[in-house]
């Protein structure tokens, strides 16, 4: 009978903890229709990326991978997995001005479960990043890219840059709460992201780079992310270029999703139980 109790009990934390987070999901996720500018702005500086790098270099940039007939094939994978990253930085911000403005005090003052402010936080920012992907799909479709592996293969590609998305939004939230004030949480998520990122394939071939540049490039995780949606993208001939399959693609890049949720969604609990 205690055992059945127990069992109840926890299922009823759940689906407490589920409740609370779907809630403040929502509450964050209202902002964005009672503030337009947040989505707005949001949207620009993955578009301008996209612009900027489909014309003024793309023209450019020789001796394309096997499977991008343009430079936009190539670019587009890498510039959803930068926007997916780039993205999951409001997570951050947004704690921190939550923060600051004395909201989570008001949250621990209410009978919600502690695990909501946070589910909340990045599920919202989940779904905003979706939002923002397909808007960069679509604007690479208007530019020339094209998806030539398949409707499944496409949808795997902007479900993993998504995913990854929302690894990076526990990763900034820990930035958040270690740092708290908003300014230096801004600075410091961007401090990393832009040698990750632009230290990859994400943008052009490997190759091309210094010799002790390209081993770090080669293990850079922003690497192997853009290399398997490439791979969704691209098929088959660009996967054996790179000298891989599309199962071990998959697999480095779960490993690499899994271990961040690892380190950062306790550290992150961690640092707001300690808030």
């Amino acid at each position: 009978m205690s055992a059945h109790a127990a069992s109840e009990g926890l299922a009823r934390r759940v689906r407490w903890a589920i409740h609370d987070g779907l809630v403040l999901t929502h509450r964050n996720l209202l902002r964005y229709v009672r503030i337009p500018p947040l989505l707005v702005f949001a949207t620009i500086q993955p578009v301008m990326f996209v612009l900027l790098f489909r014309y003024v270099f793309g023209g450019n940039i020789a001796n394309l991978p096997p499977g991008a007939h343009a430079y936009v094939d190539y670019l587009m994978p890498g510039i959803l997995v930068q926007t997916a990253i780039f993205g999951a930085t409001q997570t951050g911000i947004g704690l921190a001005e939550d923060l600051n403005v004395g909201i989570i005090d008001r949250f621990r003052s209410l009978p919600t479960a502690r695990s909501a402010v946070l589910a909340g936080r990045t599920t919202a920012d989940l779904v905003r990043n979706l939002f923002v992907v397909l808007l960069m799909t679509a604007v690479g479709y208007l530019v020339g890219f094209r998806f030539q592996d398949g409707a499944i293969r496409a949808t795997l590609a902007i479900g993993l840059a998504v995913l990854v998305g929302f690894a990076f939004s526990w990763v900034s939230a820990t930035i958040g709460l270690a740092i708290k004030n908003l300014e230096s949480v801004q600075a410091a998520s961007f401090i990393w992201i832009f040698p990750l990122t632009f230290a990859s394939s994400a943008f052009v071939p490997i190759e091309g780079m210094p010799s002790w540049l390209q081993v770090f490039a080669r293990n850079n995780p922003v690497t192997i992310w853009a290399n398997t949606l490439r791979g969704f993208t691209l098929g088959s001939r660009y996967i054996a270029y790179v000298n891989e399959t599309i199962g071990g693609l998959v697999l480095k890049s779960g490993v690499w999703i899994g271990l961040i949720f690892a380190i950062f969604v306790p550290l992150s609990i961690r640092l707001y139980r300690r808030t």
